[in-house]
């Protein structure tokens, strides 16, 4: 694994590969130029499990364009708490390690990709 994230090889119900970050390397993760979309999702929530092949296809199709990262919540509560995520699933847009944009509750592909569309061009 390299220093800094671990990038999970694409399973069979996701397109693409998005990026597992914690809380000891959240603020390396959200801090590049390219666009971060940072979904925060725990292994109990259905609707987190619906976001999953939506957030797969979007890594494959806009790789290079926008980087998918997932942070547990459960295993990772500080991070979720100094940014105020209340429910799951929380989506927060990430560039330059500023938080740009915030959707909060589940979307479809379609959806997800009108309103990260000035991001990602």
């Amino acid at each position: 694994m390299d220093s800094t994230r671990e990038v999970m090889p694409s399973g069979s119900h996701m397109a693409g590969t998005t990026v597992t970050t914690t809380d000891s390397d959240f603020t390396e993760v959200i801090s590049s130029a390219t666009p971060v979309l940072v979904d925060f999702w725990a292994e109990w929530c259905g609707p987190c499990k619906m976001m999953e092949r939506p957030l797969g296809e979007l890594a494959g199709k806009h790789e290079g364009k926008l980087t998918i990262a997932k942070l547990n919540v459960d295993e990772n509560p500080q991070t979720a708490m100094n940014y105020e995520v209340m429910s799951i699933p929380t989506m927060i847009l990430f560039q330059n390690g500023e938080e740009r944009k915030r959707f909060i509750g589940a979307r479809s592909k379609g959806q997800l990709e009108l309103e990260l569309a000035d991001f990602i061009e």
